[in-house]
Formats: structure tokens, sequence, C-alpha cells
């Protein structure tokens, strides 16, 4: 069987980004909606967004620590296939929209991903990133990939600083199920840069191929 690493671009704010990163192959977008990110965006613009966008990419819709009722509005009004929750919402929060959802764990400070990843059984998969836990993502820092177990690298979402230079060191070493990249294809916060896009799914493709 080959291998292949899957790709999700986050942090999509314009249409013409999101056809940009569907038209270099990712496998989904994912859409901010929280108020102190730089990437967060509207209902209206996420529906130009979706409606932009061609069959088979995941839309992706991101949040942390949010009321109830917030997510609820956004998925009565927005085509999201997949939740991914950042802050400390517990398990039973994240799956009581009925949506799958993945839960993003904050790896500075943290010492027992496998016991995280215990807690959050109904998750569909564990996204791992450089902040410390409660924080917010999106820092572009990376962190030490060597501090995840084993067992549970081909199943985690790698993000966290990840950008064209170091996308292929990062895949060889982990071998994640998926990798998540963000300000390491931007020109400005929220703004998408189609030659970043393309190098970064160049060398996704170029290790992929390495590996087979």
């Amino acid at each position: 069987m080959s291998f292949r690493t899957r790709v999700k671009i986050c942090g999509i704010t314009r249409v013409e980004d999101a056809l940009a990163v569907s038209q270099s192959g990712v496998d989904a977008i994912g859409l901010v909606f929280y108020d102190k990110s730089p990437r967060n965006i509207g209902m209206a613009q996420a529906q130009a967004i979706c409606e932009a966008l061609p069959a088979f990419v995941t839309v992706v819709a991101l949040f942390k620590d949010p009321e109830d009722v917030f997510v609820r509005s956004v998925i009565e009004q927005v085509p999201i296939d997949l939740l991914q929750f950042h802050g400390r919402e517990t398990a039973a929060f994240c799956q009581s929209f009925k949506k799958p959802y993945i839960k993003a764990v904050g790896m500075e400070g943290q010492h027992d991903v496998s016991g995280f990843s215990a807690q959050y059984r109904s998750a569909r998969g564990l996204l791992l990133d450089s902040h410390a836990i409660g924080e917010d993502g999106g820092s572009g820092h990376v962190f030490d990939w060597g501090s995840i177990p084993t067992e549970i690298r081909s199943q985690i979402t790698l993000a966290g600083g990840l950008n064209a230079d170091n996308i292929a060191s990062a895949i060889k070493q982990v071998r994640p199920f998926a990798v998540d990249i963000s300000s390491g294809v931007e020109s400005s916060g929220g703004i998408k840069d189609e030659a970043l896009i393309k190098a970064l799914m160049n060398e996704v493709k170029r290790v992929d191929c390495e590996h087979d």
C-alpha cells in the first residue's frame, strides 16, 4: 500500500485562497470561528468560500472554547463536514453536536499525550500543535516531534510551524496521518500565498514518493 500524507490548510479567509489550495491538491480546508484569531471569519465569508469549493474537499470548522449556541449556529448556516476544537472542551461537549470532530492538543507542557487521547476516544483523531494547553494556536513555532508517542503517530494530524522548508523532515520523522498548515503558507495573517502552497505540496508529494 502506498503512503500518502493528508494535507489540511487552515485559516482560509478568501474565496481565491480556497480555490488555490483546492487546486493544489489539499484534502481539507479550515475555517476559523474564533474572534481573537487574525484568521477569524464571519458566516457570509464562510458560506461564500464553501459555495466556491469543488467536490471532495473537506470543510473543517475550528473553535476554541465556544458557546454551545454558537457552534450550532455555524453548523446550521455553513456546510461543515468536521469540527475541530482547540480549547478546554470536554469530550461530551465535542460530541454533543452529532458531527465528527478532532481535538487539538497543546504540546507545550503536555506530558501524557496517550492519556489525553484516551479521554477523547470519540474523536476522529488528535491534532498536535505547539502551543501550551489552553493557549491559542497559529504561533508558527514547531515543537519536539520526538515527544509524540510512537503508538499514536500514524493516527495524528501534525501542526505547529510547518512550512515548505521543514515539512519533509516532519513527515519523515513522525509519519503522521495528516499535516495541518496555516501561517507557513501565508504572505500575511490570513492571506495565503499560492507559491508557498505549491512549494509545500510539492515537498509533501516528494517525501511520500520516497517512502513508497
